[in-house]
């Protein structure tokens, strides 16, 4: 599985991103498609994630309410929508493709492909 990322930029306070991620190489259809995200300095930490067969997505706190999760299942991508970034949401963002069960999902080790990181910055 390869995965492709792209989208991130400079965006003001307040303002709105789409990340997109495209799989390809092997059929995606039954993993978990998440986004994950490092700043410096910090860990990597989980942001959302969904089961590409499901309709449920998850989301960390900190994004809640802010940013969506989604999928097209035509075009083999999946999508970040990320609405009234702050400071704090300034990180590289790298989506991941695997396999596992709900409980898992939250954690990097559940994730066996990785795309390259796109850079959100958010600032004035």
């Amino acid at each position: 599985v390869q995965l492709q990322a792209s989208g991130g930029g400079l965006v003001q306070p307040g303002g709105s991103l789409r990340l997109s991620c495209v799989a390809s190489g092997y059929s995606v259809r039954n993993y978990w498609m998440a986004w994950f995200r490092q700043a410096p300095g910090k860990e990597r930490e989980f942001v959302s994630s969904i089961r590409w067969s499901g309709t449920t997505p998850y989301y960390a706190d900190s994004v809640k309410g802010r940013f969506t999760i989604s999928r097209d299942n035509a075009k083999n991508t999946v999508y970040l929508q990320m609405n009234n970034l702050n400071a704090e949401d300034t990180a590289v963002y790298r989506c991941a493709a695997g396999t596992g069960i709900l409980s898992t999902m939250r954690s990097a080790d559940s994730y066996a492909y990785w795309g390259q990181g796109t850079q959100v910055t958010v600032s004035s």
